[in-house]
């Protein structure tokens, strides 16, 4: 049912409305409205011009405009004069189809067909650095192994409270925080939700933890490997699929828990895996977290391989418990729009070829990798896994061909940026040597940190 946005500013007294939208290379897009002038703004969209964001548009095309979804509003716990809404973006009466969001949605319908619903939670691990970005915010957090540390962790609790006390007036049903594993980095957790839903508070998590961070007088990042000897950002997914009331994947006569439709959904997300690593892993700094070297910590937490296994970190699926799985592949560069879709694409892809993800792999893959026979590996740069999106028939397929295109012209366009920049930093003979390999660039953290 749709709500009335003014009537709502009135009751909960809001002057100001963020009016946002999610480009194709995640970024926050938004429009601050007065309340007085949300009535029009519900009915016809905020206007925006496609070439100035990540879309794939020219200056000459019309403007597009960012119709907000009503469900999605939230009251900013620490600004209650301005509320917030995800929207969909629409051209000349018509969806933009490379709208992120637009983009899911198109993929839930697909469930909806067969009376099917994705729910999914997320994981999203963060550091807190100081403003210039230069080293964690906490010079006192040292252990060689940090994660759980409790005095860490309260040193900075002020924060986190504030953040977790924002998630707990929202009805998010937050259940713990945690300092990580890498030195100055940390978690927060709540409840799985509607993958759309779980989607939009994706994107205002992220928006919520760097301003209050900001608010504290530090600075919040979820760049995939900000520092080159801590382990990297993930996100991630964990992953059930409904009908009604019954979760369909759940199945107690199996080992795992799992039913024959969970491990076809799963067997598509293997077989997708390295065309998905160009969503679920987007940006040049992405792969500085694949398959790195060990942390100082004693271990990336990150996945090489295509593999999964049950109650097993080690690999890129994990399932932990019975009726879902964990997929570990994705970053803190993700596009929580992108990271939905893609999951049900390549699930959908499964499903209907009924796809068998074969036996689970029980191996310490950070240790024993070379054991494992035929296991495939994840492509090893952006490059890489572009190459793989543009050619996958089930992206194609699932996204449509000009959207994929698109992507991968826009990244490829980034590509060139980044090695233009490091060619002018070291001169055009010594850039690929001298950047192979784990070293992190300005131009990565100029251009990632606040990803």
């Amino acid at each position: 049912m749709t709500k009335n946005l003014a009537t709502i500013a009135k009751k909960k007294k809001i002057k100001y409305f963020l009016i946002s939208f999610v480009d194709l290379f995640g970024v926050l897009r938004s429009k601050l409205v007065p309340s007085q002038a949300i009535s029009e703004m519900q009915k016809n969209g905020a206007g925006f011009a496609g070439f100035a964001t990540w879309l794939d548009m020219t200056p000459a095309d019309t403007d597009m405009f960012a119709i907000p979804d009503t469900n999605s509003l939230i009251q900013l716990p620490w600004n209650k004069e301005v509320g917030w809404l995800a929207s969909d973006l629409w051209m000349k009466g018509k969806p933009v189809k490379a709208s992120p969001r637009v983009i899911l949605k198109e993929q839930i319908k697909k469930l909806d067909k067969n009376n099917l619903k994705m729910k999914s939670g997320v994981e999203c691990e963060y550091f807190l650095i100081s403003p210039d970005g230069s080293k964690i915010a906490d010079p006192r957090d040292i252990q060689s192994k940090p994660c759980y540390d409790q005095s860490a962790l309260m040193r900075r609790y002020e924060l986190i409270k504030e953040v977790c006390d924002s998630m707990i007036e929202l009805g998010w049903n937050p259940y713990q925080n945690d300092h990580e594993d890498a030195n100055g980095q940390f978690e927060m957790n709540w409840d799985y939700s509607d993958c759309l839903q779980t989607a939009d508070r994706h994107v205002f998590f992220k928006f919520m933890v760097k301003t209050i961070a900001e608010k504290h007088g530090l600075r919040a990042t979820f760049m995939p490997k900000p520092f080159e000897d801590l382990t990297g950002n993930g996100c991630h997914a964990h992953i059930s699929l409904w009908q009604g009331d019954k979760n369909i994947f759940l199945d107690k006569g199996d080992r795992f828990g799992l039913s024959k439709i969970a491990y076809n959904f799963l067997g598509g997300i293997l077989h997708s895996a390295e065309s998905l690593s160009a969503f679920f892993n987007p940006t040049i700094n992405s792969y500085r977290r694949i398959d790195a070297p060990a942390t100082s910590s004693g271990a990336t937490w990150s996945p090489s391989s295509i593999t999964y296994s049950g109650n097993n970190r080690t690999h890129m699926i994990r399932i932990p418990d019975e009726g879902r799985f964990e997929l570990r592949l994705m970053d803190g560069a993700t596009n929580p729009y992108l990271l939905q879709a893609g999951i049900i694409a390549a699930g959908l892809d499964g499903m209907n070829r009924k796809r068998n993800p074969g036996k689970p792999v029980h191996v310490n893959m950070y240790e024993e990798s070379h054991k494992v026979k035929g296991a495939k590996k994840l492509p090893l740069t952006l490059e890489k896994s572009l190459d793989h999106l543009s050619k996958s028939k089930v992206m194609q397929s699932a996204f449509g061909k000009n959207i994929i295109n698109s992507y991968v012209k826009l990244k490829n366009k980034e590509i060139q940026k980044y090695n233009s920049a490091t060619e002018k930093k070291i001169g055009f003979r010594g850039a690929k040597k001298k950047y192979k390999g784990n070293i992190i660039t300005q131009w990565e953290k100029d251009n990632t940190l606040d990803c």
